[in-house]
């Protein structure tokens, strides 16, 4: 793997994102899209004591005891927000630990490639190599960017209108507007910036068709 131009440093929050070999699909079902997001959760821990694969196939009082162990080890990176979509991820990441996004991305993906090369009976890779990595610079980066990552499944015309972008699954929206009780993301670095929920959900809102238009004549622009 070619080294990376943009240093991963501790401390930092990035635009982490990747997507399928040949931009080919990487979810094809809603138990992928579940098991990608317990995949997630679970290699939030930078040193889990088994991989996931092995992890979910214990008894269930097990897995309870060792979930309890786990929540006192150190986690690698914090998850702001996310959203999984039919052929990539985005992420919002701080690193807390050095190699942490690195660790956490390399986990996720290999984790998550195994499962679905057994499920779909397939071998090889499923997903880029290399993830693209842009440092977020300022609290305006920060809220754009997170904003970008929650319209995408509205800007993608996955659901149909914003008000079922509010309960689109495989993002960490519902837990910004507080319609999930499994809060595994720490939305308080954007939340924060803003009045209260309802105006975080307006400055969502009020550019939705904007970036959908936008991201329809991309294709026309030159770089």
């Amino acid at each position: 793997m070619p080294k990376r131009k943009i240093p991963i440093i501790t401390g930092q929050v990035y635009h982490i994102f990747n997507r399928g070999i040949n931009k080919q699909p990487i979810f094809f079902t809603p138990r992928n899209y579940k098991r990608a997001v317990n995949v997630i959760k679970y290699y939030l821990i930078y040193k889990p004591p088994l991989p996931y694969s092995k992890f979910q196939k214990l008894p269930f009082s097990i897995k309870d005891e060792l979930l309890k162990t786990m929540s006192q080890k150190e986690r690698g990176v914090e998850v702001i927000s996310y959203v999984l979509m039919p052929n990539h991820y985005h992420f919002l990441l701080r690193q807390t630990m050095d190699k942490g996004i690195n660790n956490f991305i390399r986990k996720f993906q290999i984790s998550y490639t195994k499962y679905i090369n057994k499920r779909l009976d397939r071998s090889g890779a499923l997903i880029q190599g290399q993830y693209k990595a842009v440092l977020i610079e300022d609290d305006e980066q920060l809220i754009h960017v997170n904003r970008y990552i929650h319209l995408n499944p509205y800007t993608s015309y996955i659901v149909k209108n914003i008000e079922e972008l509010k309960g689109y699954a495989w993002s960490s929206l519902p837990q910004f507007l507080g319609e999930e009780r499994d809060s595994f993301c720490q939305k308080g670095i954007v939340l924060s910036l803003f009045k209260n929920v309802d105006k975080y959900w307006g400055f969502l809102a009020n550019q939705a068709d904007y970036q959908r238009n936008l991201d329809r004549i991309k294709h026309l622009m030159i770089d």
